[in-house]
């Protein structure tokens, strides 16, 4: 299964996923501060924060973000999904 690193803060997401089989790494704090923790994860999932007004993060990674700000866990299941295909 798919090895999800969520941020902080987004417990029932992170719940729900692991309940549905990932594998569930909290983050300490925002993407930035975990780059080095990326490289082993398929997906991370963020609560927004780090997206600016015009709905851009600019923190460089290749691990694909799905932005969970007004998702429910399934529908960001749907996105990691999507995602990592």
């Amino acid at each position: 299964m798919k090895k999800v690193g969520i941020e902080k803060g987004l417990r029932n997401v992170a719940d729900y996923l692991s309940n549905e089989g990932y594998t569930v790494q909290e983050l300490s704090g925002p993407i930035k501060e975990n780059l080095s923790k990326l490289g082993g994860l398929d997906v991370v999932v963020t609560s927004g924060f780090d997206t600016d007004m015009m709905g851009d993060s600019t923190t460089e990674t290749k691990t694909p973000v799905v932005n969970a700000d007004g998702l429910t866990p399934q529908q960001v299941r749907s996105m990691i999904e999507r995602q990592t295909r």
